[in-house]
């Protein structure tokens, strides 16, 4: 089931090209037909030109008719081509075969064309249906897969696929049928010599499946090692600071030879089988051959079977039938790699999306109550144990609750569970009294803005990362934002202002400027709640200022959830919640839980108070 599922898959895609497909079978038959007439006007000039000139009647009415289908064929064509002499009849064959190559040709290209483009649609297709289904799978998923597997799935083994199938569709659909026509063009022939070649064609049809089998699990190993290539890749160019500060470029080579070093065996044994499948079935071919040559040699000196010209005839079409043959092989062995590749874009395109819109999901365009956690409870889809233990948690409009505890309290998680990057599977979540689920997930999300401790930026201009949260704002807004982010003086003094392309995650931007362009994104953005992962800690003291001034300004008249890294910048919180092992342990303003002297007063004494000069600005 495994072999057959990826082909049940690539029908259903072709089935979308039914239109091109049928263009393209046809003209695979014209082109089989134009080919096979070719080869049969090449073996009239053996047979009527070159073999006995002299016996040319000097009218085609003289011809006699032929008790077999062969004969009656052979008279016809003679018919065709015989002129009053040798010269005349040479001539109107040279005509004819240069006529017969020409529409053949125009007719391989319109069938190559045809389904190029069929081809190219259908891996067009593909590549955006797996890359549109990663988009609808959930955080849980891409904590437990590697970002370079992924990677890798996307580009190499789509890549893969269509290598073997952009050659192999089009020959699959003229192959066989050329097959076909010239084995019964040989029957016609002789079918005595035709049943001494049948038993062994299986032959080479045993060893192309037994090699098609090794060459797909080797397949396999090399999709999945190349994968381990660019994850090492990855991983090097993303720590290249930490490499270099570390002087371990030396243990990255050696690190990378392995790999790269494990993926070229793994390739070479492959290359290695692909490319036996040629030399053994060109040899298969060679022993039918000399079979048929020796018997059809034989009845031919002896005077009985086939004729002198039936017999050359017959030759010519067999060893023109070696090579679809050949190619037979050849796209078997391909399609068994594009497979390897094929099961692993299915292995994505088949994870269910877990987080989806609920059957009837409303609208929802404004919180107007209150944010409530009832008995929530959350574990992650490999966890055994919960991760969230019994929240309850009642946020009303424009409170700012701050979320504060040691790595691996749950703060990340809890917060999570609101915009639906995971689902509960204990208790709710309601907005104004209604559960998330039962609302459009976009709707949801559309209400909520996120600013995270790591900044996220696209390789592109300033102004379109700042658009990325509402790409139909007009140029005055997006100023607004950058101004209101703080963010508006820096980016005047860019290479080319808001159009400069600021690199990979705002390589060209220092921290705080980056922080400061998420911030401007997030206002335009304009959410009615505010998710904030504390983003200072990372920074100097003027960056630090600056953003903490785009904070404020960002927190401005919404619901704000956040996840306090730094304690001294949450004391104006409504509420503190303070977190341990997934259970709030304590909550209160800052001055109640400073009182009370419990847990957060032991995480509030343990960080350094900063120096009462800072100028700093609380939410």
């Amino acid at each position: 089931m495994a072999a057959v599922k990826p082909y049940r898959r690539f029908i259903t895609y072709l089935g979308r090209y039914r239109g091109l497909i049928a263009v393209a079978f046809g003209l695979s038959l014209v082109f089989v037909m134009l080919n096979s007439l070719s080869l049969w006007m090449v073996a009239s000039l053996i047979n009527t030109v070159l073999v006995s000139p002299e016996s040319i009647p000097v009218s085609s009415s003289a011809i006699p008719a032929a008790d077999t289908l062969y004969g009656r064929l052979s008279a016809f064509t003679a018919s065709l081509i015989r002129q009053s002499t040798p010269l005349k009849t040479l001539a109107r064959l040279v005509w004819l075969l240069l006529s017969i190559f020409l529409l053949k040709n125009i007719v391989l290209y319109a069938k190559n064309m045809t389904a190029g483009i069929m081809e190219n649609r259908l891996i067009r297709d593909l590549r955006n249906d797996l890359f549109a289904h990663i988009q609808t799978l959930s955080l849980a998923y891409f904590a437990q897969q590697k970002s370079a597997e992924i990677a890798s799935i996307v580009l190499n083994d789509v890549a893969a696929v269509r290598r073997a199938f952009t050659v192999s569709l089009q020959k699959l659909v003229v192959e066989p049928i050329n097959l076909m026509v010239m084995m019964t063009i040989l029957f016609i022939i002789s079918w005595e010599l035709s049943l001494l070649a049948i038993p062994l064609i299986p032959l080479a049809a045993l060893f192309t499946t037994r090699l098609g089998r090794s060459l797909r699990r080797r397949a396999r190993r090399t999709t999945r090692q190349i994968a381990g290539v660019m994850e090492v890749l990855q991983s090097n160019i993303r720590g290249m600071r930490i490499v270099k500060a570390f002087s371990m470029e030396g243990h990255e080579n050696n690190r990378f030879r392995e790999v790269n070093q494990s993926y070229y065996r793994l390739v070479f044994k492959r290359f290695s089988l692909r490319n036996l499948s040629t030399p053994i079935n060109e040899m298969i071919g060679v022993f039918i051959g000399v079979i048929i040559l020796w018997v059809g040699g034989q009845q031919v000196l002896l005077g009985h079977g086939v004729g002198a010209e039936e017999f050359m005839s017959y030759l010519i079409f067999m060893f023109a039938m070696l090579q679809p043959l050949r190619s037979l092989s050849a796209i078997a062995a391909s399609i068994q790699v594009g497979l390897a590749s094929a099961e692993r874009i299915f292995s994505i395109l088949d994870v269910p999306a877990s987080i989806v819109d609920q059957p009837g999901a409303r609208e929802i365009s404004d919180l107007t109550d209150a944010i409530r956690f009832q008995d929530v409870t959350f574990k992650y889809e490999d966890g055994a144990e919960n991760v969230v233990h019994g929240i309850n948690l009642e946020i009303n409009k424009g409170d700012v609750v701050a979320l504060v505890g040691t790595s691996g309290s749950g703060k990340s998680t809890i917060v999570d569970l609101i915009p639906r990057f995971h689902d509960v599977t204990g208790g709710s979540i309601t907005f104004d009294g209604t559960d998330i689920r039962d609302f459009k997930i976009g709707a949801l999300r559309a209400l909520i803005g996120i600013v995270t401790q790591e900044t996220l930026l696209f390789n592109t201009t300033a102004r379109e990362n700042i658009l990325f949260g509402k790409p139909d704002a007009s140029d005055e807004q997006v100023m607004a934002a950058a101004r209101a982010a703080h963010a508006w003086e820096f980016i005047q003094e860019l290479p080319d202002g808001f159009e400069t392309v600021i690199g990979e995650n705002g390589a060209l931007l220092s921290g705080g400027q980056k922080q400061r362009l998420t911030i401007a994104r997030a206002l335009l953005k304009n959410p009615p709640i505010l998710i904030l992962d504390e983003a200072t800690s990372a920074l100097d003291t003027e960056s630090e200022r600056l953003v903490q001034a785009a904070i404020a300004e960002l927190i401005h008249d919404r619901t704000v959830i956040v996840i306090a890294h730094r304690l001294s910048t949450i004391q104006n919180a409504n509420v503190i919640l303070v977190l341990e092992n997934g259970r709030i342990v304590e909550s209160g303003s800052h001055e109640n839980l400073m009182a009370n002297q419990g847990k957060y007063y032991q995480l509030y004494d343990q960080q350094i108070v900063p120096s009462p000069k800072v100028e700093r600005t609380r939410i």
